[in-house]
């Protein structure tokens, strides 16, 4: 297989992912959020599923060259600042992508909402603007001509269809789809009559008025969904009962508050000549009340109250994006891509990053390296462990020049983990990761080690580490993984106990005495520490000078 092993001490100590506890426990479902971390750095994505495939990314990192070169192309390009601003545009656009398949399963699901046509329709539009500015740039970059040819012109297509049929302003003002006049000439009728209602029922209540019990100064003509229109009257003191609700020449429907609503000879007649508009258009049988087909009206105009003209018009609609809806599905996995590697490009600008040079050949070598932008335990070889964890993703690296050999695992002994829950002391977890990094490290192996063998009396430690060292040293050299070791125990090398071998070199690094203040330099020599200069840290960490100077005595 092509992914690289990491295990998840090599993670934590890393630092590649850091969760902390967000400061408001509602911002997220999980409560977290991304410390200072690798990962924290380097993702500026602009959506979600940018973000979601950057994280895939990081915990599969892969040894494959192809992939790895198709990933440094991009960012290449979008490092250059002449491709700034396209850069900018882009990425105001992939803002705009939303989850694909959750849109698509509601559609096919028949529950999309107003918010979900929007987003969809911001989507696909936002998508076809991602095409035009890319089929602008070179071609021969793989992932420009894939997004080219992959983002097809049902884009196109769905987008204007969206666009000519629904009414998004009308759709959010009632919370329901609603579609644009010049869509259905039948609706826009039916639109049309409704719209005159408010007026001419005015008139038929005055008209109503005239005719009515003069008990009553004033009446209304409503029309309500399902049942139709009625005649709309202020419930007297006398009205108490329901005996009393009757009215000659009228048919009580109900009493709602302080008002009684009839059905008139004449609302009969509207029920004839209008039929139940609202309810054609709207479909308010079906939503509201799960009721079965039925016959309103016994004449000429019988209609099917069943008939949501809108609604079949959205059926429409969505039954024609989901025949389409394979193109939408290849946009978002091409999107995410291109988001996670213009995100890497941006890091790489905003940092002074270089482009590694990667190679088949088992060789690594930095120069001119330098610290993430976080600070790590045991920087030196912590940096190489993320300069080549970094290149294995396809980033830019914090140095002059790189060139890494592709490596096939990354191990660690270098932090211990919390001891009390997996029961094990610290000196055995110690043990544990050594021996998964001897165990299992090959010829193109990345093997990272900070103070091996201090949970131990002082001559077991040195004994184990040299053992340690000696196996990897007794290698045939292309068995022999990179090894960065960081130790105190300088006795390894005074008692001659490493094997004079050019597999083997020597640093430290370089520091300076100016009086009696130590300054370092932070950069690696060639040669062997030859003082700890404990006396010079101690009287930077603020120990009384005589103190000091009595350790100092006591050494000698």
């Amino acid at each position: 297989m092509d992914v690289v092993y990491v295990d998840r001490d090599t993670y934590s100590v890393l630092q590649i992912f850091k969760s902390e506890l967000h400061p408001s426990v509602y911002k997220l479902q999980s409560g977290e959020k991304e410390g200072l971390s690798l990962y924290g750095i380097l993702n500026r994505c602009r959506c979600k599923f940018g973000s979601n495939l950057l994280r895939q990314w990081f915990h599969r990192p892969t040894r494959d060259l192809g992939v790895l070169r198709r990933r440094q192309e991009v960012v290449r390009f979008f490092t250059s600042p002449r491709n700034s601003e396209v850069m900018r545009i882009l990425q105001s656009f992939l803002r705009n992508i939303r989850s694909v398949p959750t849109l698509l399963q509601r559609m096919s699901l028949s529950h999309t909402k107003v918010s979900d046509w929007q987003s969809l329709y911001k989507t696909v539009y936002s998508a076809v603007g991602i095409r035009d500015t890319v089929r602008s740039l070179p071609q021969t970059i793989q992932l420009f001509q894939e997004i080219s040819e992959g983002f097809v012109d049902d884009l196109h297509y769905i987008a204007a269809l969206i666009s000519k049929v629904v009414d998004f302003e009308s759709s959010l003002a009632e919370n329901r789809f609603t579609i644009k006049p010049n869509v259905d000439p039948a609706i826009d009728e039916k639109k049309r009559r409704m719209m005159g209602l408010s007026d001419f029922l005015t008139d038929v209540a005055h008209a109503e008025l005239q005719t009515l019990d003069l008990r009553f100064s004033t009446c209304s003509v409503i029309y309500i969904p399902l049942i139709g229109f009625l005649l709309s009257v202020p419930r007297l003191p006398s009205m108490v009962e329901k005996e009393t609700f009757e009215i000659e020449g009228l048919d009580f429907i109900f009493v709602s508050e302080d008002r009684l609503h009839y059905r008139s000879a004449r609302t009969k007649e509207l029920d004839n000549m209008l039929g139940d508009l609202h309810c054609d258009i709207r479909g308010e049988l079906g939503a509201k009340l799960d009721y079965q087909p039925t016959l309103l009206h016994a004449n000429r105009h019988v209609r099917w109250c069943v008939s949501d003209m809108e609604t079949a018009v959205m059926t429409q609609l969505q039954a024609t994006v989901l025949q389409r809806a394979s193109c939408l599905c290849k946009v978002l996995s091409l999107c995410a891509e291109l988001d996670c590697l213009m995100a890497l490009a941006q890091a790489s600008q905003d940092y002074g990053y270089c482009p590694a040079t990667l190679t088949t050949h088992s060789r690594l070598s930095l120069h001119q390296s330098r610290y993430i932008a976080f600070e790590v335990e045991d920087e030196g070889a912590t940096l190489v462990g993320l300069i080549v964890f970094m290149a294995l993703i396809g980033s830019d690296v914090p140095a002059k020049e790189a060139e890494i050999g592709l490596v096939d695992g990354i191990f660690t002994r270098m932090q211990s983990r919390e001891s009390v829950s997996v029961g094990l002391s610290t000196f055995m977890i110690d043990l544990n990761q050594m021996a998964k990094a001897l165990n299992h490290s090959t010829g193109r192996s990345l093997v990272l080690v900070d103070e091996f063998g201090k949970g131990t009396n002082t001559v077991d430690g040195l004994s184990l580490l040299a053992a340690c060292l000696n196996h990897w040293l007794g290698r045939v050299p292309a068995q022999c993984p990179h090894v960065f070791l960081a130790t105190n125990f300088h006795g390894v090398l005074q008692l001659g106990l490493l094997p004079q071998t050019q597999l083997l070199s020597l640093l430290t690094l370089e520091t300076a005495v100016d009086g009696e203040e130590l300054v370092f330099f932070y950069q690696l020599k060639e040669g062997i520490c030859q003082s700890s200069y404990a006396a010079n840290i101690a009287t930077l960490a603020g120990l009384p000078p005589a103190l000091v100077q009595r350790g100092v005595e006591v050494h000698f």
